[in-house]
């Protein structure tokens, strides 16, 4: 009952069950994609799970197979939208820096159309950003099914 009732508060599961508006570019049974409503390029996405998971933090060697999934879908939606790898900045937001608590990852291009601003808050290799890459090191690394 207390997963059901955190959904419900969430925004990103009330896309998922077309409670709450967003410009969806991909869905399937297991994802969802939408453009970022504050986007730091011409094309910024956001790829979900339908399933609410709170963060990279709450994924583990087990589950480690979603982020896999999740860039797949983001590669896809960059070469269907004319956009290109080189060009792409994909990433996750650490908690307690992510402003949403449903697993998201960012897909940002043209990369080289970002602002100052949009560098710095989507920069890999900080404490705050990490690259889909960085993350599941770190699943592999630190979190295993008996946590």
């Amino acid at each position: 009952m207390a997963v059901v009732q955190q959904a419900l508060k969430c925004v990103f599961c009330q896309i998922c069950q077309g409670l709450a508006p967003a410009n969806i570019v991909h869905q399937d049974l297991k994802y969802l994609a939408f453009r970022d409503i504050k986007p730091a390029s011409e094309n910024h996405l956001l790829i979900i799970p339908r399933e609410h998971i709170t963060d990279v933090k709450s994924l583990t060697v087990e589950t480690v197979n979603i982020v896999e999934e999740m860039v797949e879908i983001g590669q896809l939606l960059v070469k269907e939208q004319l956009g290109t790898l080189v060009d792409c900045r994909m990433g996750f937001h650490w908690p307690p820096f992510n402003s949403v608590k449903h697993l998201h990852l960012h897909v940002i291009f043209p990369e080289q159309g970002m602002g100052f601003i949009g560098r710095q808050v989507f920069r890999p290799g900080t404490f705050y950003f990490a690259t889909p890459e960085t993350t599941i090191d770190w699943i592999k690394k630190y979190r295993s099914s008996s946590l």
